[in-house]
């Protein structure tokens, strides 16, 4: 009982404190806004940017160009494609994807499934219901359920082969007859007086091509070579995730992944078939041991495994035996930076990235093709780009609800998580656990978010400052002796410092003030009754 009057007395300071700290943020920023614009507009990225020129041979117009056919650019290309569009789709490899990221699609991603008729797509690949994590730290366990007592039994994660799902989605581009779904590698955008007219790509015999569209949306994934045309990205990479697949061992409860925060490394187990239980241990990025020599495997022998829970344990080491089976992802972190561009849009991975530990990456992906699908659907006229350009800037608003929240959750828990060496994070560790513990609104609303059921930056900070709050008042019991005040002070030194800088780097204004964003009220052209382009 005492713990959930200090969490409630902090989620009462925590409102107070975050309503002061987002008033000030948001008279910086909005005094600094036109600053800010000024300095946008003198520069421009023009790498991967070719002038309008007739060396290559033309293949035709579409009405629109999406480059990549992943998770985003297949979502996107059959949404479009349904509602009449004429698309064509280049990838640059058709073959099944074989990677270790995008195998967790957690119900929120699933919610928008369905809304784009996609959700047959997890079946028939031997992808499992995901219900939730238990989280495990020093023999104590908090199990984070998903909220999905209001949703219909067949609404819950999943996890997957990822090639197998992206496969899927293919398979439903290719069923429309008004896409055309080729392999090809673009090379650079065609721009004429600013204006981006459409691609430039080497077909699978290596021809030249090009192929024009009023719209070309790129959405070629985290290692995009045509991004730096169309934002300003600033990637970092915190920690690499070491993957590998264990059989013949089951998860400690049925349809939940499992979370170990050990030192010195998170690691995470999620099944990916009825068979297969992926393995995912986060390794800091200056501390990568080789593979090809041996150093990973020791590493994950002596280091990780006396960590793993026992029923695993045997499995484990197995796994790490096996010849070719440790693979390495980076974690990429990329706040959504876009330079609008008349004629061209970007999105999904090649847009904004965040840490793959809460799995939300396709959920942001999938979110921001239902908002830029619905944002198209009134457009009969995509001939005139400057126009079209100025009001789909309302999406880097519109999206961020989702993306906002999921980016911050993955990127937050994966700096407390990996972090246990430090007493301030390991006293934060110890406190989210027993806030999670708490039940109730305190555990519904922040499994809420975490699997992209609560969009909600509001709901995301005043939770974080509850934590943290909770936490300090963990350390001042039974009374608050200066030692115990100096730890709670440094508790909540570190969780703002953890916090803020993501807010800021994610866009205060349009975060928690989008109604003070312009963009926010673009309407759609009004149609001129002269020309109809939907086919």
């Amino acid at each position: 009982m005492a713990e959930q009057y200090m969490a409630g007395v902090g989620g009462v300071i925590a409102s107070l404190l975050g309503f002061v700290f987002l008033y000030c943020s948001s008279l910086i920023r909005f005094r600094g806004l036109k600053k800010l614009n000024r300095a946008a507009s003198m520069g421009f990225p023009k790498k991967n940017r070719v002038n309008k020129t007739g060396k290559s041979e033309g293949v035709g117009t579409a009405d629109i160009i999406i480059v990549g056919a992943g998770v985003a650019g297949a979502a996107l290309a059959y949404s479009l494609g349904k509602d009449g569009r004429r698309v064509r789709v280049i990838e640059r490899d058709l073959n099944a994807p074989n990677r270790m990221a995008g195998e967790s699609l957690i119900p929120g991603g699933y919610l928008k499934l369905i809304e784009l008729g996609l959700e047959d797509c997890v079946d028939e690949i031997d992808a499992q219901r995901l219900l939730g994590y238990t989280l495990y730290k020093d023999g104590k366990e908090a199990q984070v359920s998903f909220p999905l007592e209001k949703f219909q039994s067949h609404v819950a994660g999943r996890t997957f082969h990822n090639g197998r799902f992206v496969q899927r989605l293919r398979k439903k581009v290719a069923s429309l007859h008004n896409i055309s779904l080729e392999q090809g590698t673009v090379t650079s955008l065609i721009e004429e007086n600013g204006i981006v007219k459409g691609v430039q790509y080497k077909n699978e015999s290596g021809q030249v091509l090009t192929a024009y569209a009023s719209l070309t949306i790129v959405c070629d994934g985290c290692f995009s070579n045509l991004r730096r045309s169309l934002c300003y990205p600033k990637v970092d990479i915190p920690s690499y995730f070491v993957g590998f697949i264990l059989t013949n061992c089951n998860l400690p409860t049925k349809n939940y992944g499992a979370i170990i925060l050990a030192h010195p490394s998170p690691i995470v187990f999620s099944p990916i078939s009825s068979t297969e239980i992926r393995c995912m241990v986060n390794v800091p990025s200056e501390k990568v041991p080789s593979v090809s020599n041996g150093e990973m495997a020791c590493y994950l022998k002596t280091q990780v495994a006396p960590k793993v829970l026992p029923e695993l344990y045997d499995s484990f080491i197995s796994a790490i035996e096996k010849k070719g089976n440790i693979r390495i992802a980076p974690n990429k972190i990329m706040a959504a930076a876009p330079h609008l561009t008349p004629g061209a849009l970007l999105i999904g991975d090649a847009l904004n990235m965040r840490h793959a530990i809460t799995g939300g990456g396709m959920t942001v992906a999938l979110s921001d093709v239902v908002i830029l699908r619905d944002l198209l659907r009134p457009l009969h006229d995509l001939s005139d780009a400057s126009t079209i350009s100025k009001y789909l800037e309302s999406f880097y608003t519109l999206r961020k609800p989702m993306s906002s929240t999921i980016n911050i959750l993955a990127n937050v828990l994966q700096k407390v998580f990996s972090a246990s060496s430090n007493p301030a994070m390991e006293n934060l560790q110890h406190t989210f656990l027993g806030y999670l513990r708490l039940g109730g609104m305190f555990s519904y609303e922040a499994s809420a978010m975490l699997c992209g059921l609560c969009p909600s930056p509001l709901s995301l900070a005043f939770h974080f400052f509850s934590i943290a709050i909770y936490g300090v008042g963990r350390l001042l019991l039974p009374f608050p002796s200066p030692k115990r005040l100096w730890d709670g002070a440094k508790l909540l030194w570190v969780a703002s410092s953890i916090l803020l800088p993501y807010i800021y780097s994610e866009g205060i204004r349009q975060m928690f003030f989008p109604l003070t964003v312009p963009a926010y009220y673009r309407t759609p052209p009004k149609k001129d009754p002269k020309r109809n382009f939907m086919h």
